[in-house]
């Protein structure tokens, strides 16, 4: 299996540290002479397919700059590393690069790495009675159980979280997410333990973790977010200023994103198994291999295919308070690289 030169991995929450000498302190700031040396962040989920293709088939390689990559357990910690300068380009959740511009950090999104990611799945219970009596459910299951349904999601102020509060407040209509049901925060790969052990009682979950709930008995099925928001992002490919700057480097990168792009449509088997070595986490390239037929698998590059949603999602994100006002997608996508690629 071949990797890309780390100088190091990261683990854990928190455990950030600058990753290279030649970073700047913070961003926005202009490095002297020419960029010579990048480090990549991930948060390792399968919405990231595009990065995983670019690490084992070596496509990083071929920037004209050297490349470390680190590791990172969630959104939030990624937005940590990213705003203090620790890294240069970040695969991660498009709400928290809304968090980072929001913020005054200097941030541009390139690509996106795919869209409609999301399913909303529940112990047969909750899915009975939802099939039966729609949004009215929720309040059924507390009546009768004294308690709210209990929900499990990544952290606030991510996509799954942000597509289940838009779900529950503007498309059923039932109210803010707290007066509906009692969030418990999980990361994607506890989901399938959590729900298992009956700890939560649904989740809003992504690939590949939804068809592996999906494919045992007891759990059913409550929503796709595809129909909540129909085109809406998951993760995409954002840079800092530096990059930006930096035309053969931006352009590189978004040439090496379409075409692991093409590489998911034209060798899904390898595709998905570069996705199970990389998150592991108990996915297997044949689990891998399942969710990219599931309708919440949609890869694309295109940033000009998600901005419409983008900016629904940012007036939702800025009305929840996760952001102070709406961001623009003018200032949150860069389309030059892209477009220059086409």
């Amino acid at each position: 299996m071949r990797r890309i030169s780390r100088r190091k991995l990261l683990q854990g929450i928190g455990t950030a540290t600058v990753g290279a000498s030649s970073l700047t302190g913070c961003l926005g700031q202009g490095s002297e002479g020419p960029l010579d040396s990048i480090t990549v962040a991930y948060v390792p989920i399968y919405p990231n397919m595009q990065h995983f293709i670019m690490q084992e088939e070596g496509y990083y390689d071929d920037l004209p700059v050297d490349v470390s990559i680190e590791r990172f357990s969630n959104g939030p910690n990624v937005v940590k590393a990213f705003a203090s300068g620790d890294v240069d380009v970040a695969v991660a959740g498009i709400t928290p690069a809304m968090v980072l511009l929001d913020r005054g950090t200097d941030v541009n999104v390139l690509a996106a790495n795919g869209r409609n990611a999301f399913k909303a799945l529940a112990t047969n219970e909750v899915a009975e009675m939802y099939e039966r009596f729609g949004p009215e459910a929720f309040g059924r299951f507390e009546n009768e159980k004294g308690r709210k349904v209990r929900f499990g999601t990544p952290p606030d102020g991510s996509v799954p979280d942000v597509v289940l509060r838009y779900w529950l407040d503007r498309d059923l209509g039932l109210g803010e997410l707290e007066s509906v049901v009692s969030k418990s925060k999980i990361e994607p790969a506890r989901s399938v333990q959590t729900i298992r052990s009956g700890e939560i009682d649904a989740t809003m979950i992504m690939e590949p973790f939804a068809s592996m709930i999906a494919g045992e008995e007891g759990f059913g099925e409550l929503a796709w977010s595809g129909e909540i928001l129909p085109g809406h992002p998951m993760t995409g490919l954002f840079v800092n200023g530096r990059v930006l700057d930096s035309p053969e480097l931006s352009r590189s990168l978004v040439e090496k994103h379409v075409q692991a792009t093409r590489f998911v449509e034209e060798k899904p088997q390898t595709a998905a198994s570069h996705a199970a070595s990389v998150i592991g986490s108990g996915v297997t390239t044949d689990l891998a291999v399942t969710a990219l037929e599931s309708r919440a698998s949609d890869f694309i590059s295109d940033p000009h295919a998600v901005t419409d949603q983008t900016a629904t999602m940012s007036e939702y994100v800025a009305s929840v308070g996760n952001i102070d006002e709406p961001v623009s997608v003018d200032d949150l996508f860069a389309f030059e690289p892209y477009d220059s690629v086409q």
